[in-house]
């Protein structure tokens, strides 16, 4: 069974290509706009295309019978059209979150099979407080009460993964909103990375300019969406739906932490 991944070179896609090779899949097709920079596996059949031109997609969907997704607003329509078009019969779609909402839709009507996934914030987002912890081990921020249960990118690939290797017509029809194993504060979350990188981690509160000066650098205007965001986040419960998709727990916060020390030291 052939098996497209779009955004195969993107933070999520890449990670979707590898574990597929995990759990032993050997006829994956990759989408690129690049193949010959893509530097993917050996047995990666790698085919030029982005999901914003859509008119690049018929030839990497030849022949698919499964796919994932990170769907592109722009485009979603015209990329479901087409999957449904060469005869793809299931699709795992990156497209569950507040924000996600008309994507979701568009899945949701596409004619497809489908299991769509989704998640709060990603345990891969505290990166950006990686500057302040090596310099002050401390994390300024404006919202410490903010609870979250973050999620790895590398979780959200192995579900991925594994709804796309073994197909079970139960999760059909599903919207996944993936989570980490905890509910924690932004406090909490800060303290956890120093107890995966080996150091006490503190937080100080500071107002909402400097919070947004300190990752300007890093993430542009973005940084006040990010910040309005959080201002109006509810409470998020932590769930068990890595652990029931996959068999293995999802990562912790001093888990991912301790993976990726280098960030933060």
């Amino acid at each position: 069974m052939t098996l497209l991944v779009t955004g195969a070179t993107g933070n999520i896609g890449r990670r979707v290509v590898d574990q597929l090779i995990n759990l032993g899949c050997n006829d994956i097709r990759a989408l690129t706009t690049n193949p010959a920079k893509a530097a993917l596996p050996d047995g990666v059949a790698a085919v030029t295309g982005y999901l914003g031109r859509p008119e690049t997609l018929p030839a990497a969907l030849e022949g698919v019978r499964a796919m994932y997704l990170a769907p592109l607003p722009s485009t979603v329509d015209a990329t479901l059209a087409l999957a449904r078009a060469a005869g793809v019969e299931y699709v795992v779609a990156l497209s569950g979150g507040a924000h996600w909402q008309p994507q979701a839709e568009a899945v949701a009507a596409s004619g497809i099979a489908h299991t769509q996934i989704g998640a709060g914030e990603f345990l891969d987002n505290y990166a950006f407080w990686g500057e302040q912890i090596r310099t002050t081990r401390t994390v300024r921020e404006p919202y410490p009460d903010v609870v979250q249960a973050p999620v790895s990118m590398d979780d959200i690939a192995r579900v991925a993964a594994v709804l796309l290797a073994e197909p079970d017509p139960s999760h059909r029809s599903r919207m996944y909103e993936l989570t980490g194993p905890q509910a924690l504060t932004r406090v909490q979350i800060a303290e956890q990375i120093g107890v995966g990188i080996g150091v006490d981690v503190t937080f100080a509160v500071c107002g909402r300019e400097q919070a947004e000066q300190a990752l300007r650098p890093m993430m542009g205007d973005e940084v006040r969406w990010y910040y309005d965001m959080l201002a109006e986040h509810p409470p998020q419960s932590a769930n068990t739906l890595v652990a029931d998709l996959t068999a293995t727990p999802a990562q912790t916060v001093a888990q991912w932490a301790a993976a990726n020390a280098d960030v933060f030291r």
